[in-house]
């Protein structure tokens, strides 16, 4: 499948659970990643892909630290492997690794003799144990916890390195939005869809004793909604917008790709506060999925690159003189 096919069924997914659209998105950039440079271990790989075609087998990069925070604002992980006679010994402790338990693989990023890249770490070995911290906002089902590495050991081929750049610096893989990177904005479009189809059953079903029919024969009521529509419809073209134009080779785009990303979550937080707002108390009460689904959508802000340093790149590039 090409990747607007890939980003329709995020989006799809999204829409039904937004956790369950983010397990599926960050397994899919790993196996992009795999696709456009293969780097795992082939034993490793081989194994993932027979366990793929039984059921569910999940990978996500687990990046996060406690000290650190998110890798796309800088630093380098404590996190380290140390070579042995016949591989890497692997110890530290990782934050935010969603997928928890549920992970069949890990690509863990550490340092390893003054370099820095990523390991690839079988979930079941002996040395990993999980320490649930999850206790957040929205995507409440993504079973994102701390995990602990404990002199866990892997073969000689499962680290690979990030090369520095031109400047002598490690450039995080995350920080840059890129080609295969639109997962994540997808299924968020899937959660402001669904806070859409919420907020219509709503109106739909409410009458109020003072008016004698339902809100959605409104004029109030359905603005509202053409307002959460026009939100959805700016985040969709955006998304796949941004897709054809890639696919046309339209390179001169990238340096925008991370301002796109900025746009579509600016829309999809617009759609679901929208509908939050105008139902007032029913739409934040637990008993209505618009609650959920305000609360998913907010959780888009933390996906790398982050709104403050798009704008501030952005803004960078367009005061550079040419």
């Amino acid at each position: 499948m090409g990747p607007r096919d890939v980003v329709r069924i995020l989006t799809a997914i999204g829409e039904g659970d937004a956790s369950v659209g983010l397990l599926a998105s960050n397994s899919l950039m790993s196996h992009a990643g795999q696709a456009a440079r293969p780097h795992w271990p082939a034993a490793y790989y081989d194994d993932l892909l027979a366990r793929s075609k039984n059921g569910p087998a999940l990978v996500n990069a687990i990046r996060a630290e406690p000290e650190l925070g998110a890798p796309a604002r800088g630093g380098l992980p404590k996190t380290t492997v140390t070579r042995t006679a016949d591989g890497w010994v692997l110890n530290g402790r990782k934050a935010y690794a969603t997928g928890g338990t549920g992970l069949a693989y890990h690509v863990v990023w550490a340092v390893a003799d003054e370099r820095v890249g990523h390991v690839i770490v079988p979930a079941d070995l002996p040395g990993i144990t999980w320490v649930d911290t999850w206790d957040h906002l929205g995507l409440r089902a993504s079973n994102t916890h701390d995990v602990i590495y404990e002199d866990v050991k892997l073969p000689a081929d499962a680290f690979v390195e990030i090369p520095r750049g031109p400047d002598g610096v490690y450039r995080d893989p995350a920080a840059m939005a890129g080609p295969g990177s639109f997962g994540h904005p997808a299924l968020y479009v899937g959660v402001a869809r669904a806070a859409r189809s919420a907020f219509a059953a709503f109106a739909r079903s409410r009458v109020p004793s003072a008016l004698g029919k339902p809100i959605a024969e409104t004029e109030r009521i359905q603005a509202v909604a053409g307002e959460i529509d026009l939100q959805i419809v700016q985040a969709e073209t955006l998304l796949h917008g941004a897709l054809l134009r890639l696919e046309s080779g339209d390179t001169a785009f990238l340096p925008e790709l991370s301002a796109v990303k900025v746009a579509i979550a600016r829309s999809v937080i617009a759609a679901t506060q929208t509908a939050v707002a105008a139902l007032g108390n029913p739409g934040l009460t637990r008993h209505n999925p618009l609650e959920r689904h305000l609360r998913d959508a907010l959780c888009i802000r933390v996906h790398p690159p982050q709104e403050d340093a798009v704008l501030l790149a952005g803004g960078r590039r367009v005061l550079t003189p040419r």
